[in-house]
């Protein structure tokens, strides 16, 4: 929203008409009301972006004009005019939802320094509004969630009728299943749209720091304490906290997790001060809650607390219809991601992938689907470009070749680095394939040097300078 059009209601001719004249000569259209009714049928008839309006008028006042019009219209911006400039005027136009106040008489200047401010403001919301409905899209169910299968669809059910809600949920799956994009889609699905969105997992903080974790700590409260620090339940006031692996968490922090659910008030950790908290929980747990209630490794009064609306996540071996969707946007996901050329996927590859078990659930096809659009010298990824994921007889039970074998070995030792970090990765890979070849080829020649520069097909002198710079051993013959 930028400001257009200004509405000005005083029932001092002057004022209009200086207001007028200023405000025409930066561009605006301005509209002038004598009174306050006269305010109220303009406003009602045009859309204004700001409106300045003196207190006090014949028919409606200023404040009272004011509440009307933010009741019909929310997002106008409203400044409030008075020649009183009591405390009691001010803290009432604030109360009221004005945006600012000038007292009587004021300089232009001031004036103008106010729109200029609500400018800025109007386009601030603006870009939070569109921000707001891109993390809308992006999280809505279709998009956040890859999937149509049925056991898919149910979900989608679920969360359609618990997101504008605030019950807690708790999520439910296998590792890499997607838990985290539930609690995502419920949140910016939900009210608290807005609001902060913290996640924690449990498994990742040690037992020990947890606590602190979760409710923040006092300066000075335990060794390495050396300043305050607010937990996730202060950062997530307002919004949601997920809480991701929650079986994992130590039967005495449950105890207080619980009284913080039930009482929705936390006390940092060396500390006394009490605080009201506005949080809305989703937890997640790959792990059998309910067979740890029974096994008395978890609370049960937590768990009948925390799976108020239950969410089971399927493993992608029991939607293979939804794994062609998930290879799709992968791949157009690491295209962005890497750069690297537009791929695309054979038929033959397609059906190896719907075949395979998926231990790993989404995260582990994802992966998948990233090194391949990484590694694959081919525009079309062919089952050869998976290597590691199939087994001969998948491949149609040929010996590999040389080539499928080297890459095998350079997929699998890849996928253990991060590739962002790596300079010269052509230079690193070539130095490991020279090194064996230079190797295997001399104690084929016994140490011969001129032939095995011949068998390689480089020169003497060439093979002389890599053998010393890959520090190969060379033995001569007795």
């Amino acid at each position: 929203m930028s400001i257009r059009r200004i509405l000005v209601a005083d029932d001092e001719e002057s004022i209009r008409w200086v207001l007028s004249k200023a405000l025409k000569k930066k561009g605006f259209t301005v509209d002038l009301a004598v009174d306050g009714r006269q305010a109220l049928s303009l406003f009602r008839s045009n859309h204004y972006d700001l409106a300045v309006l003196d207190i006090k008028m014949p028919g409606i006042q200023g404040l009272e004009l004011l509440q009307q019009f933010h009741e019909e219209q929310p997002d106008i911006l409203v400044v409030i005019m008075t020649a009183e400039s009591t405390m009691e005027n001010a803290v009432a136009a604030m109360k009221h939802g004005a945006y600012d106040y000038l007292t009587k008489p004021f300089d232009l200047d001031a004036l103008d320094a106010i729109i200029l401010k609500a400018q800025k403001a109007a386009e601030v919301t603006d870009q939070l509004g569109q921000l707001r409905g891109e993390l809308q899209e992006q999280y809505s169910f279709g998009r956040a969630i890859i999937g149509n299968s049925q056991p898919m669809q149910e979900v989608y059910k679920d969360l359609g009728r618990i997101a504008p809600s605030d019950v807690t949920v708790l999520v439910t799956g296998e590792s890499g299943t997607g838990k985290e994009l539930i609690a995502r889609a419920v949140h910016f699905n939900s009210p608290r749209l807005g609001k902060p969105f913290i996640a924690l997992n449990c498994a990742a903080i040690p037992r020990e720091l947890l606590e602190s974790e979760l409710f923040g700590h006092e300066k000075g409260s335990f060794t390495g304490a050396t300043e305050r620090k607010s937990g996730k339940f202060e950062q997530a006031n307002g919004g949601t906290l997920f809480l991701d692996e929650l079986g994992d968490m130590p039967l005495e922090l449950q105890a207080k997790l619980l009284r913080v659910l039930q009482e929705k008030e936390i006390t940092r950790t060396g500390g006394n001060q009490v605080m009201q908290v506005n949080v809305r929980i989703v937890a997640a747990s790959n792990q059998d809650l309910a067979a740890m209630v029974r096994e008395k490794t978890f609370r049960e009064d937590l768990f009948y607390r925390l799976n108020v609306v239950p969410i089971h996540l399927p493993p992608l071996r029991d939607r293979k219809e939804d794994i062609e969707p998930l290879v799709e946007f992968f791949l157009k996901r690491a295209q962005d991601e890497l750069g690297v050329q537009t791929r695309e996927y054979s038929q033959e590859a397609l059906s190896l992938l719907k075949k395979h078990s998926w231990p790993g659930n989404v995260r582990e096809l994802e992966n998948v689907i990233k090194r391949a659009t990484l590694l694959s010298p081919n525009q079309v990824l062919m089952p050869a470009d998976f290597p590691g994921l199939f087994s001969n007889s998948d491949l149609g039970g040929q010996e590999d070749s040389l080539e499928s074998l080297v890459a095998r070995k350079l997929q699998n030792s890849l996928a253990q680095m991060d590739l962002q970090d790596l300079d010269n990765l052509y230079e690193m890979v070539l130095h490991q394939v020279e090194r064996p070849l230079i190797n295997i080829i001399l104690q084929h020649t016994s140490g011969n040097q001129v032939r095995t520069a011949e068998i390689i097909g480089i020169n003497r002198n060439t093979l002389r300078k890599k053998i010393k710079t890959l520090d190969i051993p060379v033995k001569k013959k007795d």
